[in-house]
């Protein structure tokens, strides 16, 4: 009975579980071509919140291969070597995910970045655009007025 682990290790096993399957749903969720700020914004807030419930769950995570480590001493070979090939699984898909989650901030990180440059120069050309408007539709001096006329031609 004392090769068995005890009842926290099982409870914060499935808590580990349970978590590590709903954050993996989350960042499988297919990316959508996100073209507005304020939705790429709340994508990262989300992002970093998982990162930060991440960070929570260490501690578990790092009780459960403690405790795998106190019964591979006690327990028999076969009991041990079950649990830590269960711990192994836990720790490769915690890593995996945690690798993941820098990804896609980083990701979202760059992508927030060009778009942010990309509406301050789409809205730089607009007022260029406005501003060459205006000119264009200004009354071109009479033809005898060559200096306006010569003005005119380089403002152009």
């Amino acid at each position: 009975y004392d090769s068995l682990p005890p009842a926290h290790y099982k409870e914060t096993m499935s808590t580990i579980l349970v978590w590590i399957q709903q954050s993996e749903a989350k960042l499988s969720m297919p990316q959508v071509a996100v073209a507005e700020y304020e939705t790429m914004e709340q994508r990262l807030r989300e992002l970093k919140a998982l990162q930060s419930s991440l960070q929570e769950q260490q501690k578990g995570l790092n009780y459960l291969s403690t405790t795998v480590e106190d019964m591979s001493r006690k327990a028999p070979a076969e009991v041990s070597q079950r649990y830590r090939s269960e711990i192994e699984v836990i720790l490769g898909r915690w890593k995996k995910l945690s690798a993941q989650l820098v990804e896609h901030c980083q990701k979202l990180e760059e992508l927030m970045t060009k778009l942010q440059r990309f509406q301050n120069d789409t809205k730089t050309l607009k007022k260029w655009m406005a501003e060459v408007d205006v000119f264009l539709k200004e009354e071109w001096p009479a033809l005898g007025d060559s200096e306006a006329l010569e003005k005119q031609l380089e403002q152009c």
